[in-house]
């Protein structure tokens, strides 16, 4: 008989100290699961102990707006001025590409100057992109433009593209100012980042509440939202650029002369050119991301065309609104990262003629001039002629009819299936869960990862959530969300391995997710809606093909950044293709990969208030009647509450990627 060893294998050893920890920590949340009779306020958040922090910010939301005084002037005054400024620069836009100006002539009589034509306005567009980079982006805008025009969409495309070209430059200018500000003053810095933070991590709607309060419905009001919501982004690339600018441009702007404000404005914005347009280009799609939802404040445009189709179930003319915002963003996304790709421009000789050293801007204004003048004559110059629109709209609707037909009971028992099996036992195990032993294994997650620092931040944000009297919301969109990226992940990591391995496939993914990263989020709904109903499922499916993107993006971005030596070790190892696959590649880059889970979180959160329109409830339910009702407190906390949510996922997430690539060595 062979001897019984003295000693365990090293896997079969002393229990890490980690585990251990772990382990009791367990042990303990299930003692107090256990425990509910004897200390019921330990699992079930006691009502008495609920702060009313709602009702003090909706309190002071009307103390500010009714009994504020400044002095000179009311706080109501004040935002309402603000209004008055912003509402001549929407007036501009509008007469220019949709309402034109009437210009008085006389005591009584008026001449209508018309908006630019269909014509003017692609053909001026179409020549932006070929000067900024050749015939392909020129294509690309002009039939984007010709789409709108023959589609039917001109008219809305044109309000809401007025609104993007107040919105985006007075972001732009405001988020470079603040991130010039930061980047001078570090203790600003230090006291904007939380701020960004949130207002990053806020739901969408979750703007529009005190906005409606403090400026009122109308497109003002919707302008001064999307402003808002499309800030952040250029304040931290502003930040970023500025800190990446070289040291020796710096340097040789001091031994020049230069002013510190000449050494800003002068030598460093024209180096950080680059990472600032990205910043631009981020105002740009972030603004055409609100439209739809600012649309429920009065801005009108495609947005409404959407949230109206979406209402009346016509799936056919919100797919037809909802193609037109995304080419829409494609064409202004393709200019300005042209744009921002094209190298300065190289001065002529000043001798030489206005034609020669402007070719572009002068050919634009005589194309201005013409279609102009050729639509006060010919109607279909100036405006598409309406007989000859096109509309895919019946399409859409039989399609969705026919696999409503064939499909349904196949559709309605997986459904079925699903929420019995898996959504609904998930969302009562969630529910069940006693809030301070969640508060606690989240803040022991935290020490674990970041140290007591970020333990401390994530018990506080969780705390929050329950001392408001959102701990069971916040629970159920907990379960929504967790089942949501699991999904999205099982599909969107195996797709991203595929194209991390295949060039072919990974051109056309790119494409792919391109394209869907560009619709709007309330386009999804309108098929989920048709095919599946209301309820969580649908809520799934909406969050699961809004969120998908980032994990595709990142796991085959991931796996391409593996240093090509391992590969050729393990090659010359003999491993094949699978053992590479997943003996190197991926763990190699699962920290990247998770940060794209993480990403897919974040894009989650933010179609949760979004999901409130087909009958969750949850926090994006609270927003959403919070909105409804005007309700600012109502809002703004249950906002904060899925914002706290985001920020614990991104704490932990970042931090334990942080500490994957230190043990890998890739730091």
């Amino acid at each position: 008989m062979s001897a019984v060893p003295t000693a365990l294998p090293a896997r079969f050893g002393t229990p890490r100290p980690g585990l251990i920890v772990w382990a009791a920590a367990l042990a303990a949340a299930g003692l107090l699961a256990a425990a509910g009779e004897v200390a019921p306020w330990a699992v079930q958040y006691p009502r008495a102990w609920v702060v009313p922090l709602k009702f003090w910010v909706s309190d002071f939301m009307k103390w500010l707006i009714n009994d504020f005084d400044l002095g000179l002037f009311t706080f109501k005054e004040l935002t309402r001025s603000f209004s008055w400024v912003l509402k001549w620069f929407l007036v501009f836009a509008r007469a220019v590409l949709s309402e034109g100006a009437n210009v008085p002539v006389g005591i009584e009589s008026t001449l209508h100057i018309p908006p630019l034509s269909w014509i003017g306005l692609t053909s001026i567009l179409a020549l932006m992109a070929y000067a900024i980079r050749g015939w392909g982006l020129a294509l690309l805008v002009g039939l984007s433009f010709l789409y709108l025009a023959v589609f039917g969409q001109w008219e809305s495309a044109m309000v809401t593209l007025s609104s993007i070209l107040v919105a985006v430059p007075l972001g732009v200018v405001g988020g470079l100012v603040l991130g010039v500000v930061a980047h001078r003053h570090p203790w600003f810095a230090r006291a904007i980042g939380p701020v960004l933070d949130l207002m990053q991590t806020v739901p969408v709607f979750a703007y529009l509440v005190p906005i409606l309060f403090l400026f009122g419905f109308g497109p003002v009001a919707a302008l001064t939202a999307t402003m808002i919501y499309a800030l952040p982004p250029m304040v931290r690339c502003t930040m970023l650029a500025l800190r990446l600018v070289p040291a020796e441009i710096v340097e040789f702007g001091r031994m020049a002369g230069c002013s510190r404000r000449q050494l800003m404005w002068k030598a460093m914005i024209p180096a950080a050119r680059p990472t600032l347009m990205v910043g631009v280009n981020q105002v740009i799609m972030l603004s055409l991301n609100m439209v739809i939802i600012a649309s429920m404040i009065g801005a009108g445009g495609l947005g409404f065309d959407v949230l109206h189709a979406l209402r009346r179930l016509a799936i056919g003319e919100g797919f037809e609104a909802g193609i037109a915002i995304t080419l829409l963003a494609i064409a202004l996304d393709r200019l300005s990262q042209a744009y921002a790709a094209k190298p300065p421009p190289q001065h002529p000789e000043t001798a030489a003629g206005l034609m020669a050293r402007h070719p572009f801007s002068v050919a634009g204004l005589g194309i201005v001039l013409l279609s102009t003048l050729a639509g006060l004559f010919i109607p279909a110059a100036a405006s598409y002629p309406e007989g000859l629109t096109l509309t895919t709209g019946s399409y859409w609707n039989d399609a969705v009819s026919w696999i409503n037909i064939n499909f349904f009971d196949t559709i309605d028992a997986t459904k079925a299936w699903l929420l019995i099996n898996i959504l609904i036992p998930f969302k009562r195990f969630l529910i069940s869960l006693p809030w301070m032993a969640v508060t606690g294994l989240l803040a022991l997650a935290g020490y674990r990862l970041g140290g007591a620092r970020l333990g401390l931040l994530v018990a506080a944000l969780a705390g929050f959530i329950a001392v408001t009297g959102n701990w069971e919301k916040a629970m159920i969109s907990s379960y929504i969300i967790g089942i949501s990226v699991v999904v999205a992940s099982l599909i969107g990591m195996p797709i991203g391995m595929l194209a991390a391995r295949n060039d072919r496939i990974h051109r056309i993914v790119q494409v792919v997710i391109d394209t869907i990263q560009t619709l709007p989020a309330f386009v999804y709904l309108i098929p989920v809606v048709m095919l599946f109903r209301v309820g969580d499922f649908s809520a799934m499916i909406a969050v699961v093909a809004y969120s998908l993107v980032p994990t595709i993006r990142y796991t085959d971005h991931g796996i391409r950044q593996v240093p090509a030596a391992l590969i050729e070790a393990a090659t010359a190892a003999g491993c094949t293709r699978r053992q590479i696959l997943w003996k190197v590649q991926i763990p190699l880059a699962l920290p990247e990969i998770m940060l794209g889970v993480n990403q897919t979180i974040m894009l989650a959160l933010s179609m949760l208030v979004i999901t409130a329109l087909v009958g969750t409830r949850d926090l994006g339910q609270e927003v959403y009647i919070a909105l409804t009702k005007a309700d600012t407190g109502r809002g703004l906390v249950a906002g904060v509450c899925v914002a706290f949510i985001a920020i614990i996922a991104d704490r932990l997430i970042a931090a334990w990627s942080d500490r994957r690539k230190k043990l890998l060595g890739i730091a």
